[in-house]
């Protein structure tokens, strides 16, 4: 089953959905374009890079809380999530989307068995929202080419930003982006570029005329020009020699550039909409800092995807009764160090208070399928279960005891 054909199911007896502030549950997509500045677009590819380097997996967690990889079709789908996309190209799609429209919708098709086949990441130009007679909603989505597709708003990937007024959407009331505090910066940042190219363009301008102390005609003003123009080509030293009859006269010219100062303000006003630092633009940034990053920008962003994954591809009843998730790992964007880590890891190994699994997913990795092996305790005497490091102990010390 395709994804189109998964859109092909009839939907009736539907109405539009009961929305509590009164406002039509009715969301064209695409706000005002701020993407035209090169500092939004900076801000944007920094998160977005970050986002990119994610490893999506299913895993399932016991009763005690620990998690296990598990190693089947939906993890299939996660590896390879379409025919026009790898897993960095899907990520990167579902993000840019959740910056210009702040939702972001991904459809899951399943095929014979309940098997899921693809995601697909979708960009309708309108959303409805509807309910049948037992209250049960459901999602219409109408493209650009006027295609329009209608189904179980539970069945669809829903990723939202900034998901505050709306019942339905991410933005402002009427479920788009809400950027007219970040437009007066951008304008405000635009005026100065302008300022800025108008006082080079005027540094190129006339600086200066030369009076000719004398009558001259027309032919012999054309000459003393030329002869003016090639002395003024031909000059290397930055002196102009004149005879008597000529005397140049300077423009006070006084060109006003932007400082450093008002510059970086500007800069750092905008990135600020996006919780991007200047330092984390530049490169510039210490282990602290990305720390920061990590935590204030890109967690809130993996912690989204990963629960709105987990709903929609999972019933109710497999994630609360059977702990499936999806969890989009950061095994990339750990900020510590390895030897941070080694130091972290050892301590706990010490006393034997973590197990293989989260070591594994400490550094990084996705835990292992087997959960007998993946939620062993472990100690530090060559990371052997507590249980082996026990009995090794009790063997050494009885044989010290007949000995």
């Amino acid at each position: 089953m395709g994804l189109f054909d998964f859109f092909k199911k009839k939907k009736e007896n539907l109405h539009y959905a009961k929305v509590v502030n009164g406002l039509s549950p009715i969301f064209s997509q695409f706000g005002k374009d701020i993407y035209a500045s090169d500092v939004v677009q900076q801000a944007l590819n920094c998160i977005i890079r970050e986002m990119k380097k994610l490893d999506p997996q299913h895993v399932k967690r016991d009763n005690r809380g620990y998690e296990v990889s598990v190693n089947d079709g939906i993890q299939n789908v996660l590896r390879n999530p379409n025919p026009l996309m790898t897993t960095s190209d899907f990520i990167e799609k579902i993000v840019w989307q959740l910056f210009f429209n702040y939702n972001s919708f991904i459809v899951p098709v399943w095929g014979n068995g309940g098997r899921l086949e693809e995601l697909w990441p979708v960009q309708p130009t309108q959303v409805d929202f509807l309910e049948d007679a037992s209250g049960e909603y459901f999602i219409k989505l109408r493209f650009a080419n006027n295609y329009e597709g209608t189904m179980r708003y539970s069945d669809i990937i829903h990723v939202r930003y900034n998901f505050s007024i709306n019942e339905f959407m991410g933005g402002d009331s009427s479920g788009q982006p809400n950027h007219d505090a970040l437009l007066k910066t951008l304008e405000l940042n635009n005026i100065m570029l302008e300022g800025v190219g108008k006082a080079l363009r005027s540094s190129f301008a006339i600086n200066g005329i030369v009076k000719y102390n004398t009558l001259l005609d027309g032919a012999k003003t054309e000459k003393a020009l030329e002869e003016l123009t090639t002395a003024l080509k031909n000059n290397e030293s930055g002196f102009l020699p004149l005879d008597i009859k000529g005397e140049f006269i300077p423009f006070n010219r006084q060109i006003a550039m932007v400082d450093d100062a008002t510059l970086k303000f500007i800069d750092e006003k905008i990135l600020r909409n996006f919780g991007v630092p200047l330092h984390i633009l530049t490169g510039a940034y210490n282990k602290s800092e990305y720390e920061a990053f990590y935590q204030k920008t890109l967690e809130p962003l993996i912690i989204s995807l990963s629960q709105a994954f987990t709903k929609a591809i999972f019933s109710k009843r497999e994630a609360d009764g059977y702990g499936h998730e999806i969890r989009f790992y950061a095994k990339e964007l750990n900020f510590m160090t390895t030897a941070e880590k080694i130091n972290y890891f050892t301590l706990l190994s010490n006393v034997g208070a973590v197990t293989i699994n989260e070591l594994r997913v400490g550094m990084g990795m996705k835990p292992v399928e087997d959960e007998t092996i993946g939620n062993t305790l472990i100690m530090s005497k060559n990371f052997g279960s507590v249980e082996s490091v026990k009995d090794m102990d009790k063997n050494k010390e009885g044989g010290n005891g007949n000995g």
